[in-house]
């Protein structure tokens, strides 16, 4: 796509507004949601063995800012044709506890059609598996949403197994939170990466991407 991006679809968000940590009154004429999504380097995922690493760390951020700078600019683009639009960063944690923020970029993208929730509660697109990083904008400019998809992960259990933390489940809504959080806080605390993140099953879910 002309912005950079793999992945472009549109949700439909009147039903689901009041998921979202922000008022009333700023949702209130947002009612569609466009989800971009850029793959992860696949070279740099396949590094990956059973703990993040630097190079991801450093992958990581780049890509969470390189969204933001499209989102930003998708935003402006919306404002000068004359409708609202508010970019929603990457990557914003507002509890760490119960994973959430502002909104589930996630939630959106699995009802703008680009893909489900895994075993892994990450989004999982048929191409890209989990290796990807999702930015969302609120618009009230009307446009065709997607279709969700019924796909699943049927029976691969490959994120289950190379989960370090033993936090993923056969059942997503059944994902430890708690296990996981703490490993993000032990990888942390032995420096191996400055910022809460893992890698590991985003690295185990390929979708069609290589396995070395």
């Amino acid at each position: 796509m002309d912005a950079g991006v793999d992945l472009f679809g549109v949700a439909d968000i009147k039903e689901i507004k009041n998921e979202f940590a922000f008022s009333a009154r700023l949702l209130e004429k947002l009612n569609w949601a466009v989800c971009l999504g850029m793959r992860l380097n696949d070279l740099v995922m396949e590094d990956i063995t059973d703990a993040p690493t630097r190079l991801y760390s450093y992958h990581y951020r780049t890509v969470n800012l390189l969204l933001d700078q499209i989102a930003l600019k998708t935003a402006v683009y919306l404002n000068n044709n004359g409708y609202l639009a508010l970019p929603v960063p990457a990557s914003q944690v507002l509890d760490w506890q119960k994973h959430t923020a502002h909104l589930s970029h996630r939630r959106i993208a699995s009802l703008a059609g680009l893909g489900w929730i895994g075993r892994n509660n990450l989004l999982v697109n048929p191409e890209f598996g989990s290796r990807l990083r999702l930015v969302t904008i609120l618009t009230d400019m009307p446009l065709e949403t997607g279709i969700p998809i019924k796909e699943n992960c049927q029976d691969c259990r490959r994120c289950v197994e190379a989960c370090p933390a033993k936090a993923i489940k056969d059942v997503s809504a059944d994902f430890d939170r708690a296990a996981c959080l703490a490993k993000l806080k032990e990888f942390q605390k032995k420096h191996i990466v400055e910022q809460y993140i893992c890698g590991v099953c985003v690295r185990a879910c390929a979708g069609k991407g290589i396995l070395l």
